[in-house]
């Protein structure tokens, strides 16, 4: 089993590039099961939930190539198998995304019942609710969905929550369909935006991504294009953060300020200095942190997906902070561990009360989840003695080559094979 172990270090300096978005990457790797030429993705980044991915679109028929480390080349035009099976969609929730293109291209699915980071429920009802608009009919049995059409046909779709993977799965449902769909109470995430981009490119009529409404008006055919995926806004805040926990002045390069907005406030009430270029940041952080306050919401407001990174940053602000979660009901599970390190830390419901200050010091913990193992990562830099983290596959899910990145800014850490 490996383990990630992390050493107190000294405030982190220098520059680090963001990889590719992994929650870009994924839907816009399943919307290639739409087009019917030749498809090339450039900085997609390498993790395990891209290579599981690629082997999702191998065994429903695509060709898949690695150009190069973070370039692939995708042709669906010899797609040939609609099922997914359990064994590749237990071991990541976001390949369910290939419902909608597969419903949308070959009028049938099916799919083995997703998995993927235990963080609460994610339901799967709003997608089939977009399928069942659209005309499909859906079963679910015995752990498995399905849905077939004839053939699709636009409707007026509401979702009940913003929720971004049946907004992603709708859209591309919805390409080729007859007539127009429309999906009110959108995702409005940077992550929609890029794959609408991506599906235009193809030949796709959206219009209206980044805002609550998204309209779609059906095509018959899609073809091919090249594609850049959008840097991770995840990844760069976790940057930010390890700036500011070690007091540290780093320079993050490939980011897009504007989808930084809500971290870039959080770091400025926490004392922090952050100076904005087109395509970088500067995050200059201060021996005494500020408490600060962060309540997660659907974009544009503060990410679910940055609320464990920020706990670790508040048990070093001076005072109390307190950490809202309001996107998933069981996204606390890194405060058990993070308590193991000395925090001090209650939870409430759906708040967690940190009282920070206090020092940490290094404990045996265990990544519940991606974005908790960045947490621990974070804490480890600031925390006495050594923090050997477990489960660390987690971690793999999501960030490419983090040890090699934090080391090239002064990380104290190691990967070892027990």
């Amino acid at each position: 089993m490996d383990r990630i172990i992390v050493e107190k270090s000294p405030p982190l300096k220098g520059t680090v590039r963001i990889s590719g978005a992994k929650n870009a990457a994924l839907p816009i790797m399943a919307a290639s099961l739409l087009g019917t030429e030749d498809i090339v993705l450039e900085d997609v980044p390498q993790l395990k939930d891209v290579e599981i991915m690629c082997e999702v679109l191998k065994s429903l028929g695509a060709e898949v190539k690695q150009l190069d480390p973070n370039t692939l080349l995708i042709n669906s035009n010899g797609l040939n198998n609609y099922v997914t099976g359990y064994e590749l969609m237990s071991k990541m929730r976001a390949s369910f995304l290939v419902m909608g293109p597969l419903l949308g291209r070959l009028g049938k699915t099916e799919n083995a019942l997703p998995g993927g980071c235990k963080i609460g429920t994610r339901p799967i009802d709003l997608h089939l609710k977009g399928f069942k608009a659209m005309g499909a009919e859906t079963v679910l049995a015995d752990g498995m969905v399905s849905a077939h059409a004839n053939k699709l046909s636009g409707a007026t779709i509401y979702l009940d929550f913003p929720s971004v993977g049946a907004t992603e799965n709708i859209m591309m449902a919805a390409v080729l369909a007859d007539g127009e769909t429309i999906i009110e109470n959108a995702a409005m995430e940077p992550e929609i935006v890029d794959l609408s981009n991506f599906l235009r490119k193809l030949g796709a009529k959206v219009s209206g991504a980044g805002t609550s409404t998204i309209r779609i008006k059906g095509v018959k055919k899609l073809g091919g294009a090249k594609h850049t995926i959008i840097p991770d806004r995840i990844e760069a805040g976790t940057f930010m953060v390890a700036a500011a926990i070690t007091g540290g002045d780093l320079e993050i390069l490939n980011v897009i300020p504007s989808h930084m907005k809500p971290i870039i406030a959080k770091l400025g009430e926490a004392g922090c200095t952050i100076d904005e270029d087109y395509e970088s940041l500067r995050v200059i952080g201060t021996p005494m942190l500020n408490s600060v306050d962060v309540k997660t919401l659907p974009y544009p407001g503060f990410p679910t997906d940055m609320q464990a990174q920020f706990m670790a940053l508040m048990t070093k602000c001076n005072g109390i902070s307190i950490a809202m979660e309001t996107v998933f009901e069981n996204r606390f599970m890194h405060v058990e561990q993070l308590q193991k390190m000395g925090a001090n830390i209650q939870v409430d419901g759906r708040s967690a009360i940190v009282n920070g200050g206090k020092t940490l010091h290094g404990a045996d913990v265990y990544a519940s989840d991606l974005r908790a193992g960045a947490a621990l990562i974070l804490a480890g830099l600031v925390a006495e003695g050594e923090t050997s983290i477990y489960d660390v596959y987690h971690i793999d899910r999501g960030y490419e080559n983090i040890i090699d990145k934090f080391l090239s800014l002064g990380a104290k850490m190691r990967r070892e094979n027990n």
